[in-house]
């Protein structure tokens, strides 16, 4: 199963992600709660899939998904995002995401997405 960098700044969001990506047979390559933070990480772990939150401090989800895919263009960055930040998810889209997933999040529906953007 692919290695997935989970990054949003809120712990227990983090945690839920884990938990759940876990369940469903994902390895967690490492989670990171800035988008300077995952820039960093995604160098070092090398993982098959980031799921990235959009809003975050010192370093947002769109400014690390460019970093990202400038260091790798083949990189597989999957966004989340609440709702009403269409405009976010469209930039996002455009700067190379894969996908994007919106909170509250479908647990189902995360799994999907997830598989999708990996394979």
């Amino acid at each position: 199963m692919p290695k997935i960098l989970v990054v949003d700044d809120a712990m227990f969001m983090r945690a839920m992600l884990k938990k759940l990506l876990t369940e469903a047979g994902f390895d967690i390559a490492g989670e990171a709660e800035t988008g300077r933070v995952a820039v960093d990480l995604y160098q070092e772990l090398k993982p098959d899939l980031v799921m990235m939150d959009i809003t975050m401090p010192e370093m947002d989800g769109l400014t690390a998904l460019k970093e990202i895919v400038k260091l790798d263009p083949a990189a597989k960055v999957v966004m989340c995002t609440a709702l009403g930040q269409e405009r976010s998810v469209m930039e996002a889209m455009n700067a190379g995401a894969k996908d994007y997933i919106l909170k509250p999040f479908n647990a189902e529906k995360v799994v999907e997405v997830l598989k999708n953007a990996s394979g």
